[in-house]
């Protein structure tokens, strides 16, 4: 079986959890018309990245909303979700949280970004999480880092070493920075040897633009999806053969000499 994704690239209303929420599952029933295994949306799509005021009154307050709603829709449409990450409330404090359901509806993860993009003070109003993250997903092992997550190597290949076969990296990234977006997550397919699923959002903040440019690449660092700047639906399949053929041809793994680095 090669699972097909489809890369949910959203735009999200400013501060405006309800309607995103409703938003977003309009995107996801689009979708469904193409029979996807899993779907995948941007980062903190119930707020927008990020609203500093009020903050908490708009976090999904435990995460209830986002658990109920895509733990039913995975169960009524035996569908795989990402559910991108939201701004939770948690024991009175925010984090930046996603939510992985399985095609029967059970919630089989939940990661919250590690790194706040400081120069934006995300670690002012969001705390960071302390815990990687690895799930099994439509058969196959599975990592999850979120946006700014993406710049720390070391995250990812610890991911790696667990041995995952696909990254999912939600987003909110500025489209300004897009050449890093799109490189960043080129390297990290190909370093790793792993499928990377990177779902950015399309929104406007501010004078921030957010870039989309969301991505499925291979493990050889090809380009099975590049979306466009606007919100849109693609799709595209993971053959995990190819992480297998790349691994054996090109053994970094086994030929990684730990003893010698200094992190």
């Amino acid at each position: 079986m090669n699972p097909k994704i489809a890369l949910i690239q959203m735009s999200s209303i400013f501060a405006e959890p309800e309607k995103n929420f409703s938003h977003a599952i309009e995107l996801m029933d689009e979708a469904m018309a193409q029979k996807p295994d899993i779907l995948v949306l941007p980062e903190t799509f119930n707020t927008g990245f990020f609203p500093t005021d009020n903050l908490e009154e708009l976090a999904d307050k435990e995460g209830q909303t986002t658990k109920k709603l895509f733990s039913e829709y995975a169960k009524k449409h035996s569908v795989n979700i990402v559910a991108g990450s939201v701004t939770t409330l948690k024991n009175n404090k925010v984090f930046n949280t996603a939510y992985i359901f399985d095609k029967h509806g059970k919630l089989v993860a939940e990661y919250d970004k590690i790194h706040g993009f400081t120069p934006s003070g995300e670690h002012n109003y969001y705390q960071g999480g302390n815990k990687l993250v690895t799930f099994n997903l439509a058969g196959m092992k599975c990592g999850i880092i979120i946006c700014y997550d993406i710049r720390f190597c070391e995250l990812v290949r610890s991911l790696a070493l667990k041995g995952i076969e696909l990254l999912f990296i939600p987003a909110h990234w500025p489209l300004i920075r897009k050449n890093h977006w799109i490189n960043l997550a080129t390297t990290r397919a190909i370093e790793n040897q792993m499928y990377v699923c990177a779902v950015n959002a399309c929104s406007k903040a501010g004078d921030t633009i957010f870039g989309g440019n969301s991505l499925l690449i291979n493990p050889c660092g090809e380009e099975i999806c590049h979306l466009d700047e606007a919100e849109e639906v693609q799709f595209g399949t993971v053959d995990l053969s190819i992480i297998k053929d790349i691994r054996e041809s090109i053994n970094v793994f086994r030929d990684r000499k730990p003893s010698l680095y200094e992190l």
